[in-house]
């Protein structure tokens, strides 16, 4: 094997999204020289790492010196993981700061569809990303236009059997790992059996929609994309708490101030395994408010046209907010969204926006993607073999940058072995 040009580094790995990219990546980092380590923290871990590997099993006060001891003894670089806000990862991450270490956090992509975000440091509410539209101007001025990529092939049946695995292996492994408990509010087993009953419906829940939207069809409407409930997207980075709070919210202020004639459609997350009730949620605060003719509920259809055809959308901080701003559609941002810029999203009061909504700055909007494309984002997509393939390729090249910024080819470091 020929020498790498730059120092070894040791890279160790915590939890990552269902399935096997972690482990695809920590494959392909090994083949170009570099150390790869896993830490486990329960058993869906397990099953999507099957390579050498360390339990942590203990308690969660025990957890901060148990890593550090760890990154220590095994002179770890880098440490990789999927999300900043778990409470495992959240300490993990406050240690490694102690300790200097390179924290390279993934996250569903800022701009969808196609991408996956890779940002130093902290993704969502703790990215360092600028506010400043002049900013990203200024840093556009010398970057090529946002590359055409082919599509990425997503499947909701994949990320449906990938989460259930996981969420049976984290129960069958309780006794290596009593102490784990779930980032989200309901233990694996619970969440498992929500979603085999929204997976019974949701033929019944697409036929329902496609009939409400057929109704609406040419009507003019606001849409607000609903979030995961357990989302740190919303109980942290979100003044609301829960999509509760945010819902009443929305619907209290559509109903005071927004135009008579216009309705309010509100798409259920593609990912929300049904716990909560949302489609008579909804209907009572819109009967509370006076607005139940005005306001619809669609759990199953295609939020791209749904969004390109609304007057304006309104979202606590979703990317999907980007595909609104993508084809030009005003947009109102309640929570806290690394886009949530002025020129490019609504800046003022909910109820100025429904009576005035406002188009992004194309220029603006374009150098804010150019700097993401660039900085944070990588072309590929968990749900897919080809999607990953892309994904794993460029996240080598972005993880393996020199200290200098300048990102070298996957292919080039491929052709030193």
């Amino acid at each position: 094997m020929k020498p790498w040009p730059s120092s070894r580094r040791n890279f160790l790995f915590l939890q990552g999204p269902h399935g096997p990219f972690f482990f695809r990546l920590g494959e392909a980092l090994a083949q170009i020289g570099h150390g790869i380590h896993r830490i486990n923290l329960n058993g869906g871990d397990q099953k999507d790492w099957p390579g050498p590997a360390t339990n942590f099993g203990g308690k969660a006060e025990a957890w901060p010196l148990f890593f550090d001891k760890y990154v220590t003894d095994h002179d770890i670089t880098d440490v990789v993981f999927f999300g900043d806000c778990r409470p495992l990862h959240t300490a993990a991450h406050g240690m490694a700061r102690l300790r200097q270490l390179r924290i390279h956090v993934f996250e569903e992509g800022y701009i969808r569809p196609d991408y996956v975000t890779l940002e130093l440091d902290g993704v969502n509410g703790n990215s360092s990303l600028s506010r400043d539209p002049q900013w990203y101007l200024d840093q556009a001025a010398g970057l090529p236009p946002v590359p055409v990529h082919p599509p990425v092939a997503s499947s909701f049946g994949r990320r449906a059997r990938e989460a259930m695995a996981y969420n049976t292996a984290t129960v069958l492994a309780k006794l290596t790992f009593p102490h784990y408990r779930n980032h989200r509010p309901l233990s694996s087993w619970g969440e498992g059996i929500f979603w085999l009953r929204r997976l019974q419906r949701r033929k019944r829940e697409r036929e329902r929609s496609s009939a409400i939207l057929a109704a609406i069809a040419g009507q003019p409407y606001f849409c607000f994309p609903l979030q995961l409930d357990s989302d740190h997207q919303i109980r942290t980075h979100s003044p609301f708490g829960n999509m509760s709070v945010a819902i009443r919210y929305v619907i209290e202020s559509f109903a005071r101030a927004a135009p008579r004639d216009h309705l309010l459609v509100i798409k259920q997350h593609p990912l929300d395994a049904g716990m909560i009730n949302w489609r008579r949620f909804i209907a009572d605060e819109s009967a509370k408010n006076g607005i139940a003719e005005r306001v619809h509920f669609v759990e199953d259809a295609d939020i791209a046209p749904m969004v390109a055809q609304a007057r304006g959308v309104v979202t606590v901080n979703s990317t999907t907010g980007t595909l609104a701003l993508r084809e030009n559609v005003p947009t109102a941002v309640l929570g806290h969204a690394v886009y949530h810029i002025p020129r490019i999203t609504h800046q003022g009061t909910l109820d100025d926006f429904w009576r005035n909504p406002v188009a992004p700055e194309e220029a603006v909007y374009d150098a804010f993607c150019r700097v993401l494309v660039n900085r944070c984002l990588i072309h590929g997509g968990f749900l897919s073999d080809v999607g990953l393939g892309y994904l794993v390729r460029g996240a080598v090249a972005r993880l393996t940058a020199d200290d200098s910024g300048e990102t070298v080819s996957l292919e080039e470091k491929l052709s030193l072995l």
